[in-house]
């Protein structure tokens, strides 16, 4: 199974943790939406796609690369994320815009994973430690069941 993780990681690299022990698991190449050629996508079997969580949204970045991404039939996808509010987000509508624009090209989402990440400057602010062992161990699981699926 040819595997991709796509992913915005910034600030502290929260999300780019996550993506490392989901790719563990899958034995996934890495990449930033920057360094995407749309077409190539259909090389793989699987692709993950995922950010922090910026004001309710997935970055910006990997928006405006599914805008530009072809239809697809059925094309297997997972999203993951991180953010300072937790599973709060994952109720909010607009977290959900990245999954609407995949699924209207035609991307099948399997399943998603969020966890909590650190937010702050210097030190100081929400979630210190985060995404901790924990979390980290729950992403392997995560990319375990979607191996599963997709096998």
């Amino acid at each position: 199974m040819e595997s991709l993780i796509i992913v915005y990681s910034y600030h502290h690299q929260n999300t780019e943790k996550v993506a490392k022990s989901i790719a563990n698991v899958l034995g996934a190449d890495i990449k930033c939406p920057d360094d995407i050629n749309p077409e190539r996508l259909q090389n793989y079997d699987l692709i993950g796609f995922g950010s922090g969580i910026y004001g309710g949204v997935h970055h910006k970045s990997l928006l405006e690369l599914v805008d530009k991404l072809p239809g697809v039939t059925d094309k297997k996808a997972f999203l993951f994320s991180t953010s300072s509010g937790g599973e709060a987000n994952t109720k909010r509508e607009k977290y959900h815009l990245l999954r609407e624009k995949l699924e209207s090209k035609g991307y099948l989402i399997l399943d998603d994973f969020h966890c909590k990440g650190f937010f702050g400057f210097r030190g100081l602010g929400l979630n210190r430690g985060r995404p901790n062992a924990e979390d980290l161990k729950r992403a392997e699981e995560f990319a375990q069941n979607l191996k599963k699926s997709v096998e």
